[in-house]
């Protein structure tokens, strides 16, 4: 279900955040993400997976509020109900339209500040 990540910013496997144990905590319940590797050095650092998707997260002192990523899926509704029945909330639910392709698209903004752009691509007949 979640095929791709890409950041709005430099990297999508070095979000910043401020503590990777309740980065891990909260992607893992939230998003479904499992840890895969941990690092220490030069900075703390996790890469999370799912569905062959990766996402890292680092103490890199980036500001979250200014970065997140756009999480592509292949079931936007699916992927919607999943985080809304686990008590997160989804913002914004609308069509977006990029070089002539239309989008469903939602956010969510993580406790972390991190701003999360899922969407799919729609089909048009």
């Amino acid at each position: 279900m979640y095929v791709a990540a890409f950041p709005f910013a430099d990297n999508v496997l070095a979000l910043p955040v401020e503590d990777i144990s309740q980065a891990v905590k909260w992607y893992g319940d939230a998003f479904g993400l499992k840890e895969v590797e941990r690092r220490e050095s030069p900075l703390p650092a996790v890469i999370m997976e799912r569905d062959d998707l990766q996402i890292g997260f680092a103490v890199n002192g980036g500001d979250a509020e200014n970065e997140g990523a756009a999480i592509l899926v292949t079931d936007i509704q699916q992927a919607r109900d999943e985080l809304e029945a686990k008590g997160i909330n989804t913002v914004n639910w609308r069509v977006d339209e990029r070089d002539g392709e239309k989008f469903q698209v939602f956010f969510v903004v993580a406790p972390d500040g991190l701003c999360f752009y899922f969407h799919q691509p729609i089909d048009e007949v």
